[in-house]
């Protein structure tokens, strides 16, 4: 296949799988080094990338069905990283309008409620817990959703009604799952674990409503409203929690997690999943890992640095690069001053006179105490829920 990607018959894909796999190699070149488990249960999408790496000349002829099944895995394996794969538009669209669709829709369909129940825990750190059954949710759940409600909708389209019902079904249950969590977090007043999920649940239910949009639903469907801005407006099929989370989240959190462009600078991030970027502004353990770590020489973790202050300065009321900076410099002999010779003059007098280092002088303690004090003292607007 080439780089333009694969036409048979009159099917359109999107990148090549050869280039697909280079793209995750570069962003997450740990998944091809041992590193991590691929072989037990849910984690048979990362096997599958290693298995295609080995094996490059069997993408020759896979059908649509298979191209689909590794973007999906690609999209799993990199989704926590600097760079995710590009394939979103592919795995939430364009591969179930393909001409020859009819022929794999089932196929895909299974694979996507497969694919709900994958364990992705490994190649993200963006995640949060809910203690009483353990179960996960991160970002990663707004990618299921965003491929469930295309699937959804291609079923719909092509009166494959029962398989469609029970998309439905799935769907539902996850949004019942991340409710279930918040609702759990509240009842614990577990006030950091509840700021550090809201931007999660945020982010899963806009993906979800982006998709609905880009496949003009019918807004009349009965599961059209059931399940469409969950994190914006009350529903009678939802607790409050919903909405006062999304408040939260656009109060607290949402300047915390963007893109983090400034991180895809220092490539030395890459090394290992270990160093994947978690949800701010509560860092402190990431940046703890990265000062710790020997895979990272002083040079390298000198230019995390200079990402971090960059950052910082893109997103000026982010404070989650300053958490991470003042624990990275703790675990140094000499702090920042052991970076000095790495870093350039006029940056390193930049950084010293700057705000960003005179935030990082706040301890941990201080500084989440801050927000559990401002969580409890918020009222929601719409809910006039309190924490």
């Amino acid at each position: 296949m080439g780089k333009k990607g694969s036409k048979k018959g009159n099917d359109r894909r999107g990148i090549a799988p050869n280039m697909l796999l280079k793209h995750v190699e570069n962003t997450a070149p740990f998944l091809f080094k041992g590193e991590l488990d691929s072989k037990s249960p849910g984690t048979e999408f990362i096997e599958k990338l290693r298995f295609y790496k080995k094996n490059l000349k069997a993408l020759n002829n896979i059908d649509l069905a298979e191209y689909f099944h590794i973007c999906l895995c690609a999209h799993w394996s990199t989704a926590g990283t600097f760079v995710p794969t590009d394939v979103d538009n592919q795995i939430r669209e364009s591969l179930w309008k393909q001409d020859s669709i009819l022929k794999y829709i089932e196929k895909m369909a299974k694979l996507t409620m497969e694919s709900w129940k994958w364990d992705y825990s490994q190649v993200t750190n963006r995640k949060s817990y809910n203690r009483i059954n353990n179960e996960v949710m991160s970002t990663h759940e707004g990618t299921w959703l965003s491929v469930a409600i295309g699937a959804y909708c291609a079923l719909v389209k092509n009166k494959k009604d029962a398989l469609a019902s029970d998309m439905a079904e799935l769907i539902i249950a996850e949004a019942k799952k991340e409710e279930a969590l918040m609702l759990q977090l509240r009842e614990d007043q577990d006030h950091i674990n509840f700021l550090r999920a809201a931007p999660l649940l945020a982010h899963n239910f806009g993906d979800l409503d982006r998709v609905m949009i880009q496949w003009n639903m019918d807004g009349s469907d009965p599961f059209f409203k059931e399940v469409f801005k969950l994190g914006h407006e009350l529903n009678p099929n939802y607790d409050p929690i919903l909405v006062y989370t999304g408040k939260v989240n656009k109060e607290f959190s949402s300047k915390e997690n963007h893109r983090h462009m400034s991180m895809r600078q220092p490539k030395c991030l890459r090394k290992s999943s270990k160093f994947l970027i978690p949800v701010g502004p509560f860092m402190d353990d990431w940046g703890k890992t990265l000062g710790q770590s020997d895979l990272l020489d002083e040079s390298e973790k000198a230019e995390i640095v200079a990402a971090f202050y960059e950052g910082y300065k893109r997103q000026d009321q982010a404070f989650g690069y300053i958490r991470a900076f003042r624990a990275l410099t703790a675990e140094l002999d000499q702090g920042l001053s052991t970076l000095e010779q790495y870093l350039p003059f006029d940056l390193l007098a930049e950084i010293k006179n700057s705000p960003f280092m005179e935030l990082s002088k706040i301890s941990r303690e201080e500084f989440e105490a801050d927000y559990v004090k401002k969580l409890e003292e918020f009222v929601c607007p719409i809910t006039k829920i309190k924490f």
